[in-house]
């Protein structure tokens, strides 16, 4: 296999094939990690606010498990899925979010920001500026900072889900930290 991947020096072919089998997101890096954290602690303050009384329970509980579905995260995922029904989603409602769906009764008001978040986590967090825009014009510049707020947090928690399932995996052999929509290795 002259100039295959398998013959370079050094290369783990085994860490090649496991990582293209764990297609969700991860921290792979500490700084990305510690960038989403500043973003956080920077806004104490409206952080606060916006878990209080800019964003509803509700509300905040779809945008969350919309985030969530794009991102994979299992663990946020049951979290969410309870804290959704105590704050009031109904059921059908929260099995299209499960579905990865916006759902089709989803409040009017509430429908712009639920599209944003699906397009924020689908970018990786990098949206189009023109949807930063109409986010903005639709809720207002605190509201819009509040959903923003909102969908970081709930990034880091998935993506820190998804990073413990990542290094369970790595550290099984692809044996476990999979979803059973991921392909697991034979043998």
């Amino acid at each position: 296999m002259a100039g295959g991947d398998f013959e370079r020096p050094g290369r783990d072919v085994s860490a090649a094939s496991q990582a293209s089998r764990f297609r969700r997101r991860y921290y792979s890096r500490p700084g990305r990690f510690l960038r989403d954290a500043q973003a956080i602690v920077s806004r104490r303050t409206l952080v606060r606010r916006a878990m209080r009384e800019l964003i509803p329970a509700d509300f905040r509980e779809r945008l969350m498990m919309v985030v969530t579905q794009v991102n994979g995260c299992r663990y946020c995922s049951t979290f969410h899925s309870r804290q959704a029904l105590a704050s009031g989603v109904p059921e059908p409602e929260l099995r299209e979010l499960l579905a990865g769906a916006i759902p089709r009764e989803s409040p009017a008001d509430e429908l712009p920001a639920l599209l944003y978040a699906q397009h924020w986590a689908q970018t990786d967090a990098r949206p189009d500026p023109e949807a930063d825009t109409h986010l903005t014009e639709v809720y207002g510049e605190e509201k819009a900072e509040a959903i923003r707020i909102v969908l970081r947090m709930i990034r880091i928690g998935n993506l820190l889900g998804n990073t413990a399932d990542y290094l369970l995996y790595r550290l099984t052999f692809g044996r476990c930290g999979l979803h059973g929509d991921e392909t697991r290795p034979a043998g």
